[in-house]
């Protein structure tokens, strides 16, 4: 299969140089601002495409990395997009975090143009994405995810089918939802930990060794330890941008979305006071009272 990639930032990055190394397929990217620098891909035999409808004409299997839902339609619903050019029996396969509601839609003018479509958005980080051991939960069909399984193999670890079209997302938000919302939970203890002397170290083991033991722990635990921010390189405004969506799907569904709605109060004061590129795990910083430390 012929591989495509719209989106090579930073996990498309890694999604793309394993398609390529691991995987052996041919690929072509979208050349595009936001990508991460591509001479690897290249160097792998990658080819750059100027347009989305270049990608598109190059393609069996089309694969969407990109930051969400206006994204993603912006791409395939143009005039000259990818549902406008891509190939018959095409499938799309859309990684980013995107509306189920609005997959739905983008999968409708795919498949009435000859194609089919996946929503198969990403657990984890992008240190897994290069390492090829993403998971991913899957809605769709059964026979397109088993007609793209190769090239997904080729990138995860783990592949989920959680449901028809639009669970993949829906799941998404869901995992995201509890995911932030733990983390921006336990940055603003830590913040208040920090402001009133505790021992960072002390802080961290006895959450580790009790309740507050969780994957949020893990991921936070080097920056309130050692200010070290990489452990999970996902800027608050991604974040924040999934909790409202998550809002937004529960407002669709008629569900209470109380503590989801402090969760988005809590980061849209650390996005608009902190800088643009401030990673989550910043938050314990951007929540403290000592705003001098």
């Amino acid at each position: 299969m012929n591989v495509g990639i719209i989106g090579v930032g930073l996990m498309g990055h890694g999604i793309a140089r394993n398609i390529l190394s691991r995987g052996g397929f041919a690929l072509r990217f979208l050349d595009h601002p936001g990508n991460q620098p591509t001479d690897e891909l290249v160097d792998l035999g990658g080819g750059a495409c100027a347009t989305v409808a270049e990608v598109a004409a190059a393609s069996d299997v089309v694969i969407l990395c990109v930051t969400g839902s206006p994204q993603v339609e912006a791409i395939v619903g143009a005039p000259d997009g990818l549902a406008a050019s891509l190939r018959p029996e095409t499938i799309v396969v859309d990684c980013s975090t995107a509306l189920p509601d609005s997959t739905l839609r983008m999968a409708e003018l795919v498949r009435d143009s000859g194609g089919d479509y996946l929503d198969a958005p990403m657990t984890r980080t992008a240190k897994h994405a290069h390492e090829g051991t993403l998971n991913l939960l899957v809605g769709g069909a059964a026979e397109t995810l088993d007609a793209v399984r190769p090239v997904l193999a080729s990138f995860t670890e783990q592949v989920a089918h959680v449901g028809p079209l639009g669970h993949g997302h829906r799941l998404k938000l869901l995992h995201n939802y509890v995911s932030v919302g733990f983390m921006t939970l336990l940055a603003e203890a830590a913040a208040q930990a920090a402001d009133t002397d505790v021992d960072p170290q002390v802080f961290v083991d006895v959450l580790a060794g009790g309740g507050g033991a969780s994957a949020a722990l893990d991921r936070l635990a080097p920056f309130i330890v050692s200010q070290d921010r990489d452990a999970l390189p996902f800027v608050v405004s991604n974040a924040l941008k999934d909790i409202d969506y998550y809002r937004s799907m529960s407002d669709t569904a008629g569900a209470q979305t109380t503590v989801a709605d402090g969760v988005s109060a809590a980061l849209a004061e650390a996005v608009k006071s902190g800088p643009a590129d401030a990673y989550v795990p910043e938050l314990v910083r951007l929540f403290r009272q000592r705003k001098d430390v």
